[in-house]
């Protein structure tokens, strides 16, 4: 099974922002990847995170992936315990919606970030946010 490990963030919100994603396949990493976003929100880059794992599942073939994130409020949104009332993340969210739909078998797990490798993920997304200050 696949697991993504997305992390998230800005510094200010608004501010400087980046992912980054770990994915491992029976708990070894087979990938992973940071990008800088430029300005935006939190939450902007929580979803350009969990976009970039979605797509790395399918370029995968992934039929059964678990994505990992320390963002409550993406995971409660895209399992539906939430509505996504801020117009500017609704078409993220909408591209998260369809890219999941393509993965056989997807499910959502919010952790603390102390867990798992969302560490690894957050020193990823750090040192973006770093090269670009």
């Amino acid at each position: 099974m696949y697991r993504v490990f997305s992390d998230g963030g800005s510094r200010g919100n608004p501010g400087p922002s980046a992912y980054a994603i770990v994915v491992t396949k029976d708990d070894r990493i087979v990938h992973e990847h940071s990008e800088f976003l430029g300005i935006n929100t939190n939450n902007y880059a929580e979803y350009r995170g969990l976009i970039a794992g979605l797509t790395k599942a399918l370029e995968l073939k992934a039929d059964e992936v678990e994505f990992v994130m320390d963002s409550q409020l993406v995971i409660k949104q895209m399992t539906g315990e939430y509505k996504v009332k801020n117009e500017n993340i609704k078409n993220l969210y909408l591209d998260a919606k369809a890219l999941s739909s393509m993965i056989p078998k997807v499910s959502f797990r919010n952790v603390r970030r102390s867990e798992l490798l969302i560490p690894r993920a957050d020193a990823l997304l750090n040192k973006e946010l770093d090269m670009h200050q």
